[in-house]
């Protein structure tokens, strides 16, 4: 157990593994999975306790997106069955955001599908920050809004907004396969350009959509670069209607040994659980609240989660606890900074929430390396879940109430 002793040594004094060792993490057979995830929640109880902060989404905006992410639900030619509707008001959008808080929800993400805001829409999303925050004050709010123009962030940040998310999903190698209607740098210039307004970064990945161990452990480190507060951990839900629909690759156990690759090279950063857990993790969820500090509480973007009530059992039966409203997520050395780790900790780039459209999980095959025990696990399909793949008919663009 070399390795994951080291690892856990390195996460306490937040030092960075080497790429070597990430991607030894993702090579772990199945039999060794309950050791690595002792491990990394080592440095996960190190950093932020038994807490678990609850984020809750807002889709401001559903389908009719004109870029062509291939994961994505709400993608330009999608044929999947999902709600599509214009902008949610100020108070539908604070009325759906009550639901979340009420249940406990510390963050309210507001998410709207497409390339990127107009100077109206930022009016807009700014009308519904003031609405939420009038009503409840102390509430984070994160916007998601896609790509963003120079002096957007600024706008936001006057606003009230907290944070932005804005994901990377896969490596710079492979975007290209995935997107073709931006590109990778595109994206990073938002993080930044997040970063820079004053906003703390948000900014993740999506697993299982074909990519390799290189490309996972390559986005997480370009995510360290990019020094976000919070990274959020996406497993592809494979909508029928989108390219991806095939791509049934993760096992429980492959979902855990990401989050704890993850962990290991941002031990301090909030770790979250975003899409797709119910889906890939299914019974095993609980195993994973000891690698990832952080979770979105009910439904999803354009799909239903696990009943929000559900939800607190699981983090009440695992031995955790809901972060209050009153406590400060970040560790006292990244809060007093306004987030980021400084050049010398392994921290991780910017925060990402779900992201625009839905998220997606897959790659399986781990690549050769030793691993724990020096060899490399087998490679088992993953069964193909359609049935765990529910499409969200209720909460913000219907007249159902919400889950949280």
């Amino acid at each position: 157990m070399d390795l994951l002793n080291t690892l856990v040594d390195k996460g306490l004094r937040r030092e960075l593994p080497t790429r070597d060792e990430a991607l030894a993490v993702l090579a772990t057979s199945d039999d060794d999975v309950l050791d690595v995830v002792a491990a990394a929640g080592k440095v996960r109880r190190h950093w932020f306790g038994r807490r678990v902060k609850l984020n809750y989404l807002v889709n401001l905006k559903s389908g009719l997106c004109p870029e062509d992410c291939s994961y994505c639900s709400q993608r330009l030619g999608s044929k999947a069955d999902i709600l599509k509707y214009t902008w949610l008001k100020p108070d539908q959008a604070s009325q759906a955001a009550a639901a979340g808080l009420a249940g406990g929800a510390k963050r309210v993400c507001l998410v709207a599908s497409g390339r990127g805001p107009t100077d109206r829409d930022v009016d807009r999303v700014s009308d519904t920050i003031k609405a939420i925050k009038d009503q409840y004050e102390n509430v984070e709010v994160c916007a998601c809004l896609g790509l963003l123009s120079d002096g957007q962030a600024e706008r936001l940040r006057e606003a009230g907004a907290d944070a932005y998310n804005h994901n990377l999903n896969t490596s710079e190698a492979t975007y290209g396969d995935i997107t073709t209607t931006h590109t990778y740098a595109d994206r990073v210039d938002t993080v930044q350009k997040a970063h820079a307004a004053g906003l703390s970064a948000c900014s993740g990945l999506i697993a299982g959509m074909g990519e390799s161990d290189e490309d996972l452990v390559d986005v997480v480190y370009a995510l360290r670069d990019l020094d976000p507060d919070s990274v959020p951990v996406n497993f592809l839900i494979p909508f029928e209607g989108t390219p991806l629909a095939q791509e049934w690759n993760l096992t429980p156990q492959r979902c855990l040994r990401i989050l704890a690759m993850v962990r290991f090279v941002c031990p301090d950063a909030e770790v979250r659980i975003a899409g797709g857990r119910e889906v890939h993790l299914r019974t095993m969820q609980p195993l994973a609240l000891h690698l990832a500090n952080s979770i979105f509480l009910g439904d999803y973007l354009t799909s239903e989660g696990q009943a929000g009530k559900a939800d607190l059992e699981m983090i009440a039966d695992a031995g955790f606890e809901v972060e209050g409203a009153g406590e400060v997520t970040l560790p006292e050395h990244r809060a007093a900074t306004g987030g980021g780790c400084g050049a010398d900790a392994a921290g991780c780039g910017s925060h990402a929430e779900s992201g625009c459209g839905s998220h997606e999980a897959g790659g399986c095959g781990s690549h050769a390396g030793g691993g724990v025990c020096g060899s490399a696990p087998v490679e088992v399909p993953a069964e193909a879940r359609t049935d765990l793949v529910a499409v969200r008919r209720r909460g913000a663009g219907t007249d159902l109430a919400p889950n949280a």
